[in-house]
């Protein structure tokens, strides 16, 4: 049976708010690039953390990827989803508007929530840079676009997919939190908020 871990909002807002002086200082983000659905939240709490006095707040812009699907379940009231193995593309950003020349020299912190198998997050990651690229080579510029990666949690497991070494040998990859292989359940995908809280309360720490 899927370990769950019920995490709760106030404990998102709390692992934010450990990860917001790291980014700030390292990664210095211009753009947040959210991935829909679960990077939504984050980056909205990332960027109160992320304002610099007189400053403007940082934009976030939005994908949307999908890779999980549901199980079969005994419990119609308990299902379980597990990564899928394709990346599908719900949203993506305007390559025919000022979105993607926007983006050209940009420092760009992508977020999500979970890093499971990374195979979201090398698709997220190699096709900003193709587009951004072609952007620039329309612009004819020659400044360089650095992608930044931020999630809440890392699952310590073997990853299918890969983040450029670069970003790896750089450090600009950082998870607020490494958990084991449990499935995560997050506040907003609750239908049901109190008991979620309830559920979160009665467990151990993770």
């Amino acid at each position: 049976m899927v370990e769950k871990v019920y995490v709760t909002y106030n404990e998102v807002h709390k692992l934010c708010q450990a990860s917001a002086d790291r980014i700030l200082n390292d990664f210095t983000p211009n753009l947040m690039i959210a991935i829909g659905g679960g990077g939504y939240v984050p980056a909205r709490i990332l960027r109160s953390f992320l304002k610099r006095p007189a400053a403007p707040n940082i934009p976030i812009q939005a994908i949307g990827l999908s890779l999980y699907e549901q199980l079969p379940s005994s419990n119609p009231s308990n299902p379980v989803e597990t990564p899928g193995t394709k990346v599908t593309r719900t949203q993506w950003l305007d390559l025919s508007s000022l979105e993607m020349a926007n983006l050209v020299g940009k420092n760009v912190l992508i977020v999500d929530e979970v890093d499971d198998t990374r195979t979201t997050l090398e698709y997220a990651v190699k096709e900003l840079q193709k587009d951004v690229q072609a952007a620039a080579d329309k612009l004819g510029s020659s400044e360089k676009t650095q992608f930044s990666v931020f999630v809440l949690h890392n699952k310590d497991k073997t990853k299918k997919g890969h983040l450029p070494q670069d970003m790896m040998d750089d450090e600009r990859y950082l998870a607020a939190r490494t958990v084991s292989d449990v499935w995560i359940c997050y506040p907003w995908e609750a239908t049901d908020i109190d008991e979620h809280d309830r559920l979160a309360a009665s467990q151990a720490n993770y």
